[in-house]
């Protein structure tokens, strides 16, 4: 256990560090740079920030600066002077994990019934409604999804906010949104997993000592068939809990995925790399986590670094 959690730590550290190096790397290949939209500002001003930020330096040595204050907690943004990346990450994360934990609980609290009765139905009404709705919510993006449910639930019945972050319930609109499209995933991966697993042997031996049908279904079937299920949570989780871009852009939310969008426009290269490498530290450590629960489930998995 100890050298699986240490071989995992030293290989989620140089993914973190590849991650936040091509990013880096990346904006600095990008046309532009971040003091280009600057227009009232002199050449002796713009010259003492280039100074300032070291942008004259060679690239490995701009790199080499980000990397050493990222890693002691006072990364500046070049963009927006005077607020430190570590306070927008503070600031923006919280926001991001209010919209996206409500979201996981929605895409879990749908799919997984609705994967599990079509599983269970193949062939039937349930199944084929759930596959249309699960097909349905998987190609409607949430830049198409999102301005439907603000339409209904904002303006026609005015329960919510459209946009911003004023009132406590405006998580409400941009979790729905999340939460269907990846209930779509969620359904499709369990009635798959479910499927598969009744039709293997042990099932059928399970029923033939006479096991209840709700006994075969979840203490045996449905425990196997959430495996597929937690290797696709452990990425959706990180990446609901950082922030949606697209569904934060529609909402108007200043979460963590609306900054990592402007710093890449403004060529903010402090931020868009920590946030980038603040994103993968995230799929690490759910991955990590993932693991550790597929060796519980099913102790054949093991833990092998």
């Amino acid at each position: 256990m100890a050298r699986f959690l240490i071989s995992r730590l030293l290989q989620g550290i140089v993914v973190v560090f590849i991650t936040m190096l091509i990013t880096f790397v990346l904006l600095k290949k990008a046309p532009g740079g971040p003091l280009d939209g600057e227009r009232a500002m002199s050449e002796q001003a713009k010259a003492q920030l280039v100074e300032l930020y070291g942008l004259n330096k060679p690239i490995h040595i701009q790199f080499w600066r980000v990397l050493k204050l990222a890693v002691i907690g006072e990364l500046p943004c070049d963009k927006f002077r005077g607020q430190m990346v570590s306070d927008i990450i503070r600031h923006g994360f919280p926001i991001s994990a209010a919209i996206g934990l409500p979201a996981l609980l929605i895409a879990i609290g749908l799919g997984v019934p609705a994967g599990a009765l079509a599983a269970l139905r193949p062939g039937s009404l349930e199944d084929r409604s759930a596959m249309l709705m699960s097909t349905l919510g998987i190609c409607a993006p949430s830049l198409v999804l999102g301005p439907l449910i603000a339409l209904v639930f904002g303006l026609k019945l005015n329960w919510f906010n459209v946009a911003g972050w004023y009132d406590a319930d405006d998580w409400v609109l941009p979790s729905l949104t999340l939460g269907l499209i990846y209930a779509a995933y969620v359904a499709r991966l369990t009635r798959g997993g479910l499927r598969e697993t009744l039709a293997q042997e042990f099932i059928r031996t399970a029923r033939a000592k006479g096991a209840g049908e709700g006994a075969v279904v979840f203490r045996h079937a449905l425990k196997l068939a959430s495996l597929p299920l937690l290797n696709f949570l452990g990425p959706a989780a990180a990446g609901l809990l950082t922030g949606s871009f697209v569904t934060e852009m529609v909402f108007q939310i200043p979460g963590l995925g609306q900054h990592f969008i402007s710093a890449a426009i403004n060529r903010d290269y402090a931020l868009a790399s920590a946030t980038a490498a603040f994103y993968a530290a995230m799929i690490v450590g759910f991955n990590l986590l993932v693991d550790i629960i597929q060796a519980v489930i099913n102790p054949r998995v093991g833990l092998k670094s």
